[in-house]
């Protein structure tokens, strides 16, 4: 296929330190869309104790190639502010079974359509780390999650920031045996839930899978005989059910 997979969503850290917190951030893709500057990420807790989370950001950068890389958030060129996605707060204390949120915003340039990957990290709180906590209350939580071994995962999640004037524009080649959708907007296109099942058995299915068309990409696939085709196309907040038959 030539379409651009952006499957760059969930990861995993492992941090060494049995009981504990256990982070939940809901969606791994999210988009701020063109009217909008700011996005409210939460942040929930099924563990039976306090999680300190970090926030961090990095830009993904695409070059001409199709490759890509991940770059710090820099300053604007007048050293103003940060050009780019910033969290507020970047440091969350979450309760157990309980929820807090972090603001997503976005600073600086978005003539053209911007990714981020934001990485939420539980911690043992330490100085450094800036949560308002005193050192007694550090030491507690250490000593209490000391009672055994605990894993403690945090999860990456990609932020596409849509440019201004988004503009969509979709175009599909569906010929007798292949189906070719072009992305001639400036904004991600989602093709999402994309199954490849058997006509004659509809529970006979491929793993279903998410892919993300950016502007001035393909994506495609071959029309096998006897197989059907079924994924919803997502522009923005308009989203049509497709399928696809291949006799």
């Amino acid at each position: 296929m030539k379409c651009l997979w952006l499957l760059l969503g969930l990861s995993g850290f492992s941090l060494a330190v049995q009981a504990g917190p256990q982070i939940n951030v809901g969606t791994v893709y999210d988009y701020l869309d063109s009217d909008k500057s700011t996005y409210l990420k939460r942040v929930f807790n099924s563990g039976d104790s306090t999680a300190f989370v970090k926030v961090s950001i990095l830009e993904i950068i695409y070059d001409a190639d199709g490759s890509h890389r991940e770059v710090p958030v820099e300053p604007q060129t007048d050293g103003s502010s940060r050009n780019g996605l910033m969290a507020s707060p970047a440091r969350l204390i979450v309760p157990a079974n309980g929820m807090q949120g972090t603001r997503l915003l976005l600073m600086g340039d978005r003539d053209t359509e911007r990714y981020f990957r934001v990485r939420f990290v539980p911690v043992v709180p330490e100085k450094e780390d800036e949560f308002a906590v005193s050192s007694e209350e550090r030491d507690a939580y250490k000593e209490n999650l000391s009672a055994g071994v605990n894993v403690m995962t945090g999860f990456g999640t990609v932020f596409f920031v849509r440019p201004n004037n988004s503009r969509f524009d979709s175009v599909i080649d569906d010929t007798t045996g292949l189906y070719r959708l072009r992305n001639n907007g400036n904004t991600v296109v989602v093709i999402d839930e994309f199954r490849n099942c058997s006509l004659k058995n509809e529970t006979e299915c491929e793993p279903t899978t998410k892919h993300h068309i950016l502007a001035g990409k393909t994506f495609e696939f071959e029309k096998k005989p006897g197989r059907e085709y079924r994924f919803n196309l997502v522009e923005g907040a308009a989203k049509k059910t497709m399928r696809i038959a291949s006799q």
